[in-house]
């Protein structure tokens, strides 16, 4: 992975013959799914990148394809369907699949693209269940390829300096939490809405302050103690959740409140400390992202696109082999605290985790 056109050493007519790879300069992505974030976010982000480039796309709808070929000048050979996209295992433009499908698709396509020994990047959240999110980590080690998670925030600066000051207890222990993020959906017949696609509050938004959470805490939570679920428009989310709220209680005593919802707006983080307070609002907004502390500072650095900060990074961990900032087990994490929260929410009590 990573290897591009061959290069000859020079010198010595003994090594004339010795071919050295070249590495190459930017790794080809192809995107899977075409939808709103693939179309408006990530393809547009990858021209902005210099690590990583818009090489390939995987599409069930071939009425698309010639407008992102005119759009992008993607090559006949690097166009896909979900049927033969195992094909691209032998196209050395691509070095990275990025699975962009509806949450209850990811471990089928996720294991897919890892079949076929390319690294795999897989939006958030990573998959319906803690059991899917494992079959993808163990398809990625098993074909010794890189996997990383989308969650950008944690590439975001302002969220850094959040989980920096957690860390280094900068305002002191960490007392309460507070994560709210939400958006009113006035769609009625959107995946978002389909239990099997993977749709609902807590699955789509609400892995935003439940990662939050954890982020911000540096702990990981050791029970839900409580959730429930509600709905102003019941003949709707008939099958998943509009809003869920949540408690977590973590090692140290720390207890932490998390909303979210497609039936309101809310964009919030706040850490309240014995010696003061932090906050983002916005905290995951896709531009944007500022704060402020007790003390007056201000969270406001700005980088030009998420997106792009995020894929460079993530691109620069397989180029150079190192760690990727978000791995597989990170989603892991997540969804098993989703399955908790729905039990919770479900049984009515206390679930320990």
């Amino acid at each position: 992975m990573g290897i591009g056109a061959a290069g000859v050493l020079a010198g010595s007519s003994a090594f004339a013959n010795i071919i050295i790879p070249k590495r190459k300069d930017k790794l080809g992505v192809a995107l899977v799914g075409l939808g709103y974030y693939s179309r408006d976010l990530l393809a547009p982000a990858l021209q902005l990148t210099q690590h990583c480039e818009l090489k390939g796309i995987v599409t069930g709808s071939p009425d698309k394809v010639s407008q992102w070929q005119k759009r992008y000048g993607i090559t006949d050979k690097n166009i896909y369907n979900y049927d033969n996209m195992n094909r691209i295992a032998g196209n050395p433009d691509i070095d990275v699949i990025y699975i962009v499908l509806p949450t209850g698709l990811h471990a089928k396509y996720a294991v897919k693209a890892a079949n076929t020994g390319k690294h795999v990047w897989c939006e958030k959240p990573m998959a319906r269940t803690a059991e899917e999110c494992q079959q993808i980590i163990d398809a990625c080690k098993k074909n010794k390829v890189k996997l990383s998670i989308g969650y950008r925030m944690q590439h975001e600066p302002n969220t850094q300096t959040v989980i920096r000051f957690g860390r280094e207890k900068t305002y002191g222990k960490l007392k309460s939490i507070r994560a709210e993020a939400g958006y009113y959906d006035g769609r009625t017949t959107h995946w978002k809405q389909n239990k099997a696609l993977g749709g609902g509050a807590m699955y789509d938004m609400g892995v935003y302050p439940l990662n939050a959470i954890r982020y911000a805490s540096g702990e990981e939570p050791i029970a839900v103690v409580k959730a429930s679920h509600e709905t102003n428009r019941p003949k709707v989310y008939t099958e998943v959740d509009e809003t869920t709220l949540f408690t977590l209680e973590f090692p140290s005593g720390l207890v932490a409140n998390g909303k979210t919802s497609f039936g309101m707006n809310m964009n919030e983080l706040r850490v309240e400390c014995e010696k003061g307070w932090y906050e983002l609002r916005p905290f995951q907004a896709y531009n944007g992202v500022r704060g402020r502390t007790s003390d007056g500072k201000e969270l406001n650095q700005r980088i030009p696109n998420q997106q792009a900060k995020q894929m460079d990074e993530d691109a620069m961990a397989i180029k150079e082999n190192t760690a990727v900032m978000v791995p597989g087990e990170e989603g892991l994490r997540d969804i098993r605290i989703v399955e908790a929260i729905y039990q919770s929410a479900k049984e009515g009590k206390r679930i320990a985790l």
